[in-house]
């Protein structure tokens, strides 16, 4: 995400709007479609589902905390097939090694003897991989998956492998089980575009879980996307125009929820750092995407409300209270994107 950002506008050419909004009508009328495909069978996380697809659109990785069992998994599985993706999946271990997921060189030898290495990819080499449990690898392997979502590309024995077009990491984390985890450092957070929290699913939406999910019936997805249509839909995110005010509203609150230049004294006393330049990035882009899937062609003050915490919450920490009197930081990022409307 070191990209720069397409110049904002408060409206398009009127030479470009017929054709930017024709593509525009396709893009969502096709994101209705994925939304509807997903839902068939990952049930009650429309949010979850609605901010995997803001990371995505906006080229980006997401990572997903949430207790087992919650259709982390499923919903991933589901979004390779729905997008047309290929897909992958590393169960992250403490064992783990960097060359199980980049690959590495072995040692041919021909039938006139000569020998050569030839790369042997690893299962980073797909458009959507899931790596679980992410934060059960040991740094160095954490390290060399976190470089790969932040330059596309893999170094082998000095040589360079272009990995795949789209290319995007979903990682998931259990927050119930801390032992035998390496949490990743600060730095290594900010490479997400989004940080999405699974919550558990209401009543309703746990008994149809019970009964759908235990029957004989089985769901086959459609395939409603394919990479080259995806990345045109990524590409269409970036050109929509982001009126001055939503501007103002995402740079207000990014150097507010900084204890350097905020006007706030909650900030001040309790944040130990704030978001870097890279979190009002990622929620110029999530915003503009989640505008998109909303069937709108600019966003709003409510998409940045609505992404402020996913975006932030991640990129910030704060520091301990011993009182419990004071807001967490979710309460305090909401406080703060409200406070700038």
């Amino acid at each position: 995400m070191s990209e720069e950002l397409s110049p904002t506008e408060t409206e398009m050419p009127e030479e470009n709007s017929t054709a930017n909004s024709d593509v525009a009508e396709k893009a969502m009328a096709d994101l209705a479609k994925v939304r509807e495909e997903i839902g068939k069978v990952v049930f009650g996380q429309e949010r979850t589902v609605e901010l995997v697809l803001c990371a995505i659109l906006s080229g980006g990785h997401a990572l997903l905390i949430g207790a087992p069992g919650l259709a982390k998994t499923r919903l991933i599985d589901a979004m390779g097939t729905v997008l047309g993706l290929s897909s992958g999946r590393v169960q992250f271990t403490p064992d783990l090694m960097p060359s199980d997921i980049l690959g590495s060189e072995v040692l041919d030898q021909a039938d006139d003897g000569k020998r050569s290495f030839r790369f042997i990819p690893g299962p980073i080499f797909t458009s959507l991989l899931l790596a679980d449990e992410i934060n059960r690898a040991s740094p160095r392997t954490q390290s060399a998956l976190l470089q790969a979502m932040a330059e596309h590309h893999v170094s082998i024995a000095g040589h360079r492998h272009d990995l795949p077009e789209p290319f995007h990491v979903l990682a998931t984390q259990n927050p119930i089980e801390q032992q035998g985890t390496y949490p990743l450092p600060e730095a290594q957070l900010d490479r997400f575009l989004l940080k999405i929290d699974v919550d558990y699913p209401d009543a309703e939406t746990e008994r149809r879980i019970l009964i759908e999910t235990t029957s004989q019936k089985n769901v086959e997805l459609q395939t409603i996307l394919s990479a080259e249509s995806l990345m045109n839909i990524q590409k269409l995110v970036r050109t929509l125009p982001v009126g001055t005010k939503v501007v103002e509203q995402i740079l207000e609150l990014i150097r507010e929820a900084r204890p350097e230049q905020s006007s706030n004294e909650i900030v001040r006393r309790q944040v130990l750092w704030g978001p870097s330049p890279r979190a009002g990035q990622a929620l110029m882009l999530a915003s503009r995407a989640r505008a998109l899937l909303r069937g709108r062609l600019s966003p709003s003050v409510e998409d940045l409300e609505a992404l402020a915490e996913p975006a932030l919450g991640h990129r910030m920490s704060l520091r301990f209270d011993p009182t419990g009197e004071l807001p967490t930081l979710p309460d305090l990022i909401r406080k703060l994107a409200t406070r700038t409307n």
